[in-house]
């Protein structure tokens, strides 16, 4: 038997992260149908997966006005188009697999989990870092009571200055408006780590950043508005495109990002994409608005407190953790893929992550892992894998992430999240 899933939004996670379960998962799932305004993607879902072309739709109301044709219809649009798209696949009889966040606003994040509850609909939110060898190995430690109760948690997440000029300054969420906000995009599903590791509700939240460097009075004196229009700071500039993605191609990896510009490059088309789209733009001259540096506070219903920062600049890409208890500590760096528990009596004690599994790709091994639970899940109705999230948990985590933007917004304002919730 096998899960049927539908890809609704066949872009970098839908096309190249979810779709491409179908090959780790041969005999448990198959992708049935897939529905994108690009024909072109729509082609690569028929050449890569099989999907008949038949079953291939440029319109997802037409898609969702036939009969069903799977169990699982899989939601990875941009983030505006998550509300309508996913009432009416559960309408038409679909559980969800829903790309992160659920909707960039409240109302529709409520009325998504009313559908689910009124149809009676698993709703899986990605939120795949629960799903890492990582952080499943630092839940295990905290629950074997090494460290005692949890008193206070550092978390931050170091996005990197090359990730935040792709994704948020010339990508597709650089855009408050038309996507979500950065706290909201990027850290709800660290802030659904938080609080599946420390197993306590959130009380009040605090929250402050801004736009510090991608803006149009930081750009150097002379910079035209593309880095492909003879700029005359190219050699000395971290975020020059032709350079950055170039390097990539030449380096091997025709995977993401470079696949975003094209998903066949070559140093023609990547260079012909640079000097007419989006990723070929100046950093100081992009219309972006989204933050690059946040920091939220947390204060749990038991006293525990919680910091949390995100920023752009930093060289890597990565998370780190730094869990303090009552009798010892917890830190983890998972760029390094190593865990240090240190108890005040005892020896301290390095876990080698690498060693607990022999697949890290795509955040850590977790879309993956995320797949084989959702598989799990759908295949045997009446079991609900220890990890996967409902849609009433993974709400908690984005209540959080829009109580940091309401607080930011009001210059740190202090948010009682139980009158924020009740509004």
């Amino acid at each position: 038997m096998k899960m049927r899933m539908a890809i609704i939004g066949c872009g970098s996670r839908g096309k190249d992260t979810y779709a491409e379960c179908q090959k780790r998962f041969p005999d448990e799932m198959e992708i049935v149908a897939a529905v994108d305004k690009n024909p072109t993607k729509l082609l690569e879902m028929q050449e890569k997966y099989g999907v008949p072309s038949e079953r291939c739709y440029t319109d997802a109301d037409e898609f969702l006005s036939l009969p069903r044709m799977g169990e699982v219809a899989c939601i990875s649009t941009l983030d505006h188009l998550h509300y309508e798209y996913a009432v009416k696949a559960m309408k038409a009889g679909y559980h969800l697999l829903l790309e992160k966040p659920i909707s960039p606003r409240l109302l529709e994040c409520r009325r998504i989990q009313e559908t689910a509850e009124k149809y009676n609909r698993h709703v899986v939110v990605c939120h795949v870092l629960r799903y890492t060898p990582f952080y499943r190995k630092i839940k295990e430690c905290l629950a074997s009571g090494v460290i005692g109760d949890i008193v206070s948690i550092q978390a931050s997440e170091g996005v990197s200055y090359w990730h935040q000029a792709h994704s948020f300054v010339r990508g597709n969420w650089r855009k408050k408006e038309e996507t979500s906000p950065m706290i909201l995009q990027k850290c709800c599903h660290d802030f659904d780590i938080l609080l599946w590791l420390g197993g306590k509700h959130c009380k009040r939240v605090s929250s402050f950043g801004d736009l510090r460097l991608f803006q149009k009075s930081n750009a150097p004196t002379g910079a035209p508005k593309r880095c492909t229009d003879g700029c005359p700071h190219a050699e000395s500039c971290l975020y020059n495109a032709p350079r950055y993605y170039l390097g990539q191609l030449r380096d091997g990896n025709r995977d993401w990002p470079v696949n975003v510009l094209n998903s066949n490059p070559t140093e023609e088309n990547i260079m012909e994409e640079l000097k007419r789209g989006p990723y070929g733009r100046c950093v100081y001259y992009c219309d972006n608005d989204v933050v690059d540096h946040q920091v939220v506070n947390l204060q749990m219903e038991d006293g525990t407190t919680i910091d949390f920062t995100m920023c752009a600049f930093t060289k890597e890409n990565s998370r780190r953790i730094r869990i303090m208890g009552c009798l010892g500590e917890i830190e983890g760096d998972m760029g390094r893929n190593r865990i240090f528990v240190r108890p005040f009596q005892g020896e301290d004690t390095e876990i080698d992550v690498n060693a607990l599994s022999k697949d890290f790709s795509g955040h850590g091994g977790g879309d993956v892992q995320m797949m084989r639970e959702l598989i799990d899940l759908i295949l045997d109705d009446k079991k609900i894998p220890e990890t996967i999230t409902t849609i009433q948990q993974s709400m908690e985590s984005h209540y959080i992430a829009f109580a940091a933007e309401e607080s930011r917004m009001h210059h740190g304002k202090v948010i009682d999240l139980e009158d924020f919730v009740g509004k």
